[in-house]
């Protein structure tokens, strides 16, 4: 039997493993267009966001958890303005470039609140 980690289930982690899963088809397109940098790029921001996740659960205090959480939501507004250039020089398709851009939003604000979260367990504990 394989392991189960905690991080598979956290909801925002399943999001990111999707959005991730998304770029990296989407990098498929780009590499068909022979735009390799590109592609490549997406595909490494794409597996940061749920790689933060899964690596900041590992942490044994929230307070470290949360930084890692900052990360994976910044490497979303990465991932959205990247998306925002390359439908800009037409290499992206618009609706394709908004049904991400909106994954992003949901993920951003689940990261977010799910950030507060952890934050107020942390002060709820202090003396």
């Amino acid at each position: 039997m394989r392991p189960h980690f905690r991080f598979e289930d956290l909801e925002i982690w399943q999001l990111a493993r999707d959005l991730a899963i998304k770029f990296h088809r989407l990098a498929a397109k780009l590499e068909a267009k022979r735009l390799y940098r590109y592609a490549e790029q997406l595909r490494a921001a794409g597996l940061s966001l749920s790689n933060n996740i899964a690596e900041g659960s590992g942490s044994i205090h929230n307070r470290e958890f949360g930084q890692f959480l900052n990360i994976a939501r910044r490497s979303i507004f990465e991932d959205a303005s990247m998306l925002l250039v390359f439908e800009k020089l037409g290499q992206l398709d618009p609706t394709e470039v908004d049904e991400l851009l909106m994954d992003c939003d949901v993920l951003s604000r689940k990261i977010t609140n799910f950030s507060r979260k952890l934050l107020s367990q942390l002060f709820a504990l202090s003396p």
